[in-house]
């Protein structure tokens, strides 16, 4: 009889309408280790997971939040938005993208820029979201990173920019391309002026933005196994008609080669960005 009332225990917790009661949404599978994580506690680890240490991608606003000393975020030209100058279609408009994009991430660009504090030192900040047309630089991106690095000029504050992105934006065609001159203009001018510019790459990072602006910094910070380059690996590997190295265009190996100064796990960036501010003096 006992037995029975086991099995019979068993089959109702088992069974498939009992399966169905538990809430969706509270696990989710890391796509590295394969491990089966509890979604919150990954949340509460900066979105990294705790079996292998894969540092899953993040919006800016959670990119923002991790970063910055809590409620000190002023946003500056949030309502600059794109428009449409070559009237693009592919399979869909450009203006349909946009509207899509907009009303998927709530904000009006794929790049967020303004004032805030990192353990106490106050710093420009531009974060990029790469859920907004792939994080693409056009050109309101560019606008912003040439005004955000005009404010950190006037105010003689540090500029920290963190990139996600696939690079320029090809709806716009030539006018995003000039946004890689744009923007390296610009931080040449803060240089000359002796300004910090610290880059932080993040997973992907590659493109007209990793042909720009994003390794100019005087210090760039990589996160863990993100995937920095120009052209994929595919498109490199079909070029030269090689075997790439394992790990190639991933962060570890940049380092090797001199490309990036630092690989730093997503709960030390913010100790490590407020350190460099003070070694140098800002």
């Amino acid at each position: 009889m006992k037995h029975k009332e086991q099995t019979e225990w068993a089959d109702e917790a088992t069974s498939p309408a009992k399966r169905r009661s538990i809430p969706e949404g509270l696990w989710m599978r890391c796509d590295s280790c394969s491990a089966i994580l509890f979604k919150r506690s990954v949340e509460n680890n900066l979105l990294v997971c705790p079996e292998c240490q894969r540092h899953f991608r993040v919006n800016a606003r959670q990119r923002i939040e991790q970063m910055v000393d809590p409620g000190t975020f002023e946003p500056f030209d949030e309502n600059l938005a794109p428009l449409d100058p070559l009237e693009f279609v592919d399979l869909k408009s450009y203006k349909t993208r946009i509207e899509a994009s907009q009303k998927k991430t709530n904000s009006k660009e794929a790049m967020h820029t303004g004032y805030a504090f990192i353990k106490g030192r106050k710093v420009v900040l531009g974060v990029m979201d790469f859920a907004f047309l792939g994080g693409s630089m056009g050109s309101v991106v560019g606008e912003k990173i040439k005004r955000a690095t005009e404010r950190a000029m006037e105010q003689d504050l540090p500029l920290i920019i963190v990139s996600a992105s696939g690079g320029a934006r090809m709806m716009e065609s030539g006018l995003s391309l000039m946004q890689m001159a744009k923007t390296a203009a610009a931080l040449a001018r803060f240089d000359d002026m002796g300004g910090l510019f610290i880059s932080v790459l993040t997973d992907p990072t590659t493109g007209g933005v990793t042909a720009s602006f994003a390794m100019l910094g005087d210090i760039i910070l990589a996160e863990p196994k993100a995937l920095i380059g120009f052209a994929g690996p595919r498109v490199i590997q079909q070029t030269i008609k090689q075997d790439l190295p394992e790990g190639f265009q991933r962060s570890e190996f940049l380092l090797e080669c001199g490309f990036v100064d630092c690989v730093v796990p997503r709960e030390e960036l913010r100790s490590e960005i407020s350190s460099f501010i003070d070694y140098a003096g800002k």
